[in-house]
């Protein structure tokens, strides 16, 4: 494998790094042209976007771009497997930002994949979909951080095929509700899940994150997903596929 090529644009609010092969870099363009597409349409703070005028009522849900109609469709389907602890409507509005983001950069993977970038990382906000192998050939290293104290490493994910997705309070404090009592969920300091679809582990790890301490027993029942949880006084719990040990 070439050298590395490494982007990183701010787009969402958030840095959004981007590794592949050399060369590929009209592929890093049109990933990022996709990601900036995303947060137009998508956006909660762009007053211009579908999402802020279907909030305003100046749209109709079937007016809207075909990928939001699809988008709001698919999160809303999690309400039930999630216990309603997954719901774009949590705050009081319509907001699927804890869908969306997930999808966009799993979309972004396919995307690559389907133009022959078999090698490749996507990190949005430590949303990540990993795919082949880094610059030294080996598997991708992706870190979990201790939410109390976010310098040290608590896992390392070694993988070639993996989405990767992080909820916790430490990045940006008590942002997940329980749409249940509608308050900040703050029981447990991070979630993360791993699988094959980014979309669906960024949506678990915010349902778990909201669920609390009895994100436990639900996580261990997901099919085709594995997860490790810190709870707010730092101890751990990890399903029976979880692909690490504790660093």
């Amino acid at each position: 494998m070439e050298l590395e090529l490494r982007r990183v644009q701010q787009i969402m609010g958030m840095p959004i790094s981007l590794a592949l092969r050399r060369g590929e870099e009209p592929l890093a363009d049109e990933v990022f042209g996709w990601l900036r597409w995303v947060d137009a349409t998508f956006s909660t703070y762009k007053s211009d976007s579908e999402i802020s005028r279907l909030v305003r009522g100046e749209l109709r849900p079937h007016h809207t771009h075909p990928l939001v109609r699809e988008v709001l469709g698919q999160a809303a389907a999690l309400v039930a497997p999630t216990k309603g602890y997954f719901d774009i409507h949590a705050r009081g509005q319509l907001d699927p930002s804890g869908y969306v983001k997930g999808w966009a950069v799993q979309m972004a993977s396919e995307l690559l994949l389907a133009r022959g970038s078999h090698d490749h990382c996507i990190n949005a906000g430590g949303d990540i979909r990993a795919h082949g192998r880094n610059a030294e050939g080996r598997p991708w290293r992706i870190a979990v951080q201790d939410p109390q104290d976010p310098a040290e490493i608590r896992w390392i994910i070694e993988t070639e095929d993996l989405a990767v997705a992080t909820s916790g309070t430490y990045a940006r404090g008590d942002h997940v509700i329980d749409p249940h009592t509608g308050q900040a969920a703050l029981a447990l300091s991070s979630v993360t899940v791993v699988g094959q679809d980014l979309a669906l582990a960024d949506a678990y790890a915010t349902a778990a994150l909201a669920m609390g301490t009895d994100a436990r027993h639900w996580l261990s029942m997901l099919e085709g997903y594995d997860a490790a949880l810190i709870d707010a006084g730092g101890g751990t719990w990890s399903s029976i596929g979880w692909p690490c040990e504790d660093e």
